[in-house]
């Protein structure tokens, strides 16, 4: 059979998860806590779908869901999307990221994506025609090196990925990285998809460089975020999409045809609880910190060298201190014979990386960290 995605197969996600549960592995490895969502909003979701709040809602998403990201965008960020024309809910981050892509991509164009880069942006493009250039970031702090991104840009680049905090480095843009887009924007014809599904969880009182924050960005941006990562239910599935009202109007075309629209009753959850508890996201930094401030204390006496957390809820670490063993065999090996599962970040890159780094997943119970630190700490090879 001809295939669309030649060289693709089950994303490393799903296969370090099995294999963790196969083997009673602590799993480390998926971005996805293993504690509950608030308990208001599970009695708010059931309560709506009680109430009868069970069938399609508009395709754009509900409004009042609409309404509280237009608040809390403002509030924030200084923009002030319109709710009606600018602002998308989606079937989770990945729709957005999919939906954005395939609103703009035509067969020949050029995005450019930085690597490492989470792995659904290479498909989305492929997709829709389109030929992804890879631009590494540069070690060891993995920086955007922009002159290198400016020099990648050719006449059909139609789309530049950026995502902070970025998955899986755990880095954040600062204020100069938001000043070089601007300037590559002044220069060339480009739109830009912003994932931003970790705005929340930028640590040590470092603002969130929000796209969205600089108009001249916010005028050209598809700005991705996620209420499964914010409210801790990522099996949800909800996420929402901002962008200008031209950009929204190609984005809904493709949306009404992939999902059309999203769970009903799970919105309507989401509006009440963001409206009476906007401290959620407000404290979501402070309480991922602390979390990754005691996986780190807790690995200092492993063998394990630990590269900077800013953001996101992932620590990466480089385990050159047992062996040279390829990263994918070696986080094989945590899982089966250590017993906790973690992700190769070399599946992050088009061209594998040789680096011998891993990434953990700190959005776990804090005896959860705990129990994975003791067996990482008891490693003798």
């Amino acid at each position: 059979m001809k295939t669309k995605l030649p060289g693709i197969g089950t994303t490393i996600f799903t296969v370090m998860s099995k294999l963790a549960a196969d083997v009673g592995a602590i799993n480390l490895s998926q971005g996805y806590p293993d504690f509950n969502a608030p308990a208001e909003l599970i009695d708010l979701l059931s309560q709506y779908m009680r109430d009868g709040y069970n069938q399609y809602p508009p395709m754009s998403g509900v409004e009042a869901l609409r309404a509280q990201v237009r608040e809390k965008c403002e509030r924030l960020y200084g923009c002030a999307a319109d709710a009606e024309h600018e602002i998308t809910i989606t079937s989770g981050a990945t729709e957005a990221i999919f939906v954005a892509v395939q609103a703009m991509i035509h067969a020949g164009d050029d995005v450019i994506v930085l690597d490492p880069a989470y792995d659904s942006y290479d498909p989305a493009v492929t997709m829709a025609g389109g030929t992804v250039q890879h631009v590494p970031l540069v070690a060891p702090d993995f920086s955007v090196d922009w002159d290198r991104v400016r020099a990648a840009i050719k006449p059909n680049t139609r789309l530049l990925m950026v995502n902070s905090p970025h998955n899986p480095t755990a880095t954040v843009f600062d204020a100069t990285d938001l000043d070089a887009l601007e300037l590559l924007l002044q220069d060339f014809d480009l739109h830009i998809v912003s994932d931003e599904v970790y705005e929340h969880m930028v640590f040590d009182g470092a603002p969130h460089q929000s796209l969205l924050t600089r108009p001249a960005l916010a005028s050209r941006a598809f700005v991705i975020s996620s209420f499964g990562k914010t409210y801790h239910a990522t099996g949800w599935k909800v996420a929402y999409c901002v962008a200008p009202a031209v950009l929204t109007a190609e984005f809904r075309k493709v949306h009404q045809f992939v999902t059309f629209t999203t769970h009903t009753p799970t919105q309507w959850a989401l509006a009440t609880y963001m409206e009476r508890h906007p401290e959620h996201y407000a404290e979501l930094a402070e309480f991922y910190q602390a979390k990754r401030d005691l996986f780190r204390a807790e690995l200092v006496a492993s063998g394990f060298r630990l590269l900077p957390s800013a953001g996101t809820y992932f620590q990466l670490a480089d385990y050159s201190a047992f062996g040279n063993e390829p990263d994918v065999d070696f986080v094989r090996y945590l899982t089966t014979e250590v017993k906790v599962a973690a992700i190769p970040v070399s599946v992050f890159y088009k061209e594998s990386s040789q680096d011998a780094i891993i990434r953990f997943c700190f959005a776990k119970d804090d005896d959860t960290l705990r129990e994975a630190a003791s067996r990482l700490r008891g490693i003798s090879r």
